[in-house]
C-alpha cells in the first residue's frame, strides 16, 4: 500500500520512541515519574465544570454547532483580549474558535502555503508547527535559537533565496521548550521584517499567563475596553476578579492594525482545560477567513457545552490563573534548587511550566540516549531536546507537572544516573 509523500517527514518521532522506553520501564517494575509531557495536572475551575455539566441537560446543545452559534464565545474571547492588551478586536471577523491552538498552527499552512513554499520556524520549536508545514507540502527553514541570543532568532541570518520563496514565519513566546520570553522590541522587529518581505506572521501564544511576576511587566496593554453586553451564556458571568494585565507582549500590540499577523490562544494552560480542546485565533480578518475555510472543510466546532464552559473561564473569576502561576513558580523553585544541589546548574525559567537544561557530559550531544537510559534505569521520563529540532540537541526539557516532593524525588533519582 502506498501513501502520500507528505507523510514521510512525520514518520520519525522521538516522542514515540520515548513512549516505548516508558512502557519498557513500567514492564520492568519501575515507578514512573513522567516529566516528559506538558499536560498540566491541575483541575479546571469548579464554576467552569459546573457550566459544562449543566449544558449536558440542555438538549439544544446536542446538535452541530456552526460558526454563528459560536458568537457568544467569540465575544468573550474578544473582550478578554481587549482587557488584557488594550487592542480592539472584532469578534465577527477577527476571532475564530479552534480545537486548541495546535489545530490553528497545523491548519493555517494549508491556507497560505503552496507546495515548495518555505515556512520560517523556530528551532528548537513545538513539533506541530513543522507537522502543519509538511502536510501542506511546504519546506521548512529552521531559525536557530541559541542561548547567547536569549533563544531569539536572528532575522539577518535568513538567506535571501529562502526569503524569496517564504510565505510565513512562526514565532512562539513564552517559548516551548526553552521557556524564553521575547521583549516588545523583538516583536516590533519581527512585524517590520514580515511586512518588508511579504510574510504572514504567526504567533503561537499558549503560555500568555504562565509568566512569573518577578520579570516585571513586558506588555503594553492597558485595561481600556468596555465590558459591553452580550447574550446567553456570556451574560451569566461578570469579571469578579480582574483579568491580569499581561506580563509579556502580544504580537498584535506590535501590529495593532493586524496587517500581517495572527495569534493563537488556548485555554489549556491558563485555565487547565487541555482535555476540553478549546482555543481560538485572533488576527488579520483575511487570515481568519482563510483558516475558517480550511476548518469548514475538516470539522464543525466543539460541543456547545464546552464553549459555555470556556466563556465562564474567560469572563468569570480569574483566581485560577493566579493560583496556577503560583503553583508552577513553587514547583520551578523546588526543582531548580534540587538540580543545583546535585551540581546540575540550569537557568531559572522566567515563564512556562518547563525547565530547559543543558546536558552534562557524556550526554552533551545525545539527548535521546540520556532520556532512554534515565527512564529505563530510574523511572524518570523527560523529553530529549533533539525532539524539538536540530538545535535542541544537547538539552532536555523537564515538565513541572508534579508537586515539589515528587519533583525532588525525581532529581534524587537523576543524581543516581549522573
Amino acid at each position: 500500500m502506498e501513501f502520500a509523500k507528505r507523510l514521510q517527514p512525520l514518520q520519525s518521532n522521538v516522542f514515540a520512541e520515548m513512549d516505548k522506553a516508558k512502557a519498557k520501564a513500567l514492564a520492568a517494575g519501575r515507578q514512573l515519574i513522567d516529566l516528559s509531557l506538558g499536560s498540566a495536572d491541575l483541575p479546571a475551575a469548579s464554576h467552569v465544570v459546573d457550566v459544562i455539566a449543566q449544558s449536558l441537560y440542555d438538549h439544544s446543545t446536542h446538535g452541530y454547532l456552526l460558526f454563528h452559534g459560536t458568537q457568544a464565545f467569540r465575544q468573550a474571547a474578544a473582550q478578554w483580549y481587549e482587557q488584557k492588551f488594550g487592542i480592539a478586536v472584532d469578534p465577527e471577523t477577527e476571532v475564530l474558535p479552534l480545537i486548541g491552538s495546535q489545530e490553528g498552527t497545523a491548519h493555517l499552512p494549508l491556507a497560505v502555503l503552496n507546495p515548495g513554499d518555505f515556512a520560517l520556524l523556530l528551532d528548537p520549536g513545538y513539533p506541530s508547527h513543522a507537522g502543519g508545514v509538511y502536510l501542506a507540502s511546504g519546506q521548512i527553514y529552521p531559525m536557530p535559537l541559541r542561548a547567547e541570543n536569549d533563544f531569539l532568532p536572528v532575522f539577518a541570518d535568513i538567506p535571501a533565496p529562502v526569503l524569496a520563496q517564504a510565505r510565513m514565519m512562526v514565532l512562539s513566546y513564552p517559548h516551548n521548550p526553552t521557556s524564553a520570553i521575547a521583549p516588545f522590541s523583538f516583536f516590533k522587529e519581527a512585524v517590520a521584517f514580515c511586512q518588508q518581505h511579504n510574510l504572514i506572521l504567526v504567533h503561537d501564544f499558549p503560555y500568555v499567563d504562565l509568566v512569573f511576576e518577578e520579570n516585571g511587566n513586558q506588555g503594553l496593554g492597558e485595561d481600556k475596553a468596555d465590558k459591553g453586553e452580550t447574550e446567553n451564556m456570556f451574560d451569566r458571568f461578570s469579571v469578579s476578579s480582574p483579568i491580569r494585565q499581561s506580563l509579556v507582549p502580544s504580537i498584535l500590540q506590535a501590529d495593532p492594525e493586524k496587517t500581517v499577523s495572527i495569534e493563537f490562544f488556548t485555554l489549556s494552560k491558563s485555565y487547565n482545560m487541555g482535555g476540553f480542546r478549546i482555543g481560538y485565533a485572533i488576527g488579520n480578518p483575511e487570515l481568519i477567513n482563510a483558516l475558517r475555510q480550511v476548518k469548514a472543510a475538516v470539522d464543525f466546532n466543539q460541543y456547545r457545552g464546552i464553549l459555555n464552559g470556556a466563556i465562564a473561564a474567560l469572563v468569570g473569576p480569574q483566581d485560577i490563573v493566579k493560583a496556577s502561576v503560583d503553583k508552577f513558580r513553587q514547583r520551578r523553585d523546588a526543582f531548580v534548587n534540587a538540580l543545583h544541589s546535585i551540581d546540575w546548574h540550569v537557568p531559572i525559567p522566567k515563564a512556562t511550566m518547563y525547565v530547559w537544561a543543558k546536558l552534562p557530559e557524556p550526554w552533551s550531544q545525545n539527548s535521546m540516549e540520556f532520556c532512554t537510559q534515565l527512564v529505563e534505569k530510574t523511572g524518570v521520563a523527560v523529553s530529549p531536546g533533539a525532539g524539538f529540532g536540530k538545535f535542541g540537541e544537547g538539552y532536555v526539557r523537564f515538565a513541572l507537572v508534579h508537586e515539589p516532593p515528587i519533583l525532588e524525588t525525581a532529581v534524587s533519582r537523576i543524581a543516581g544516573l549522573l
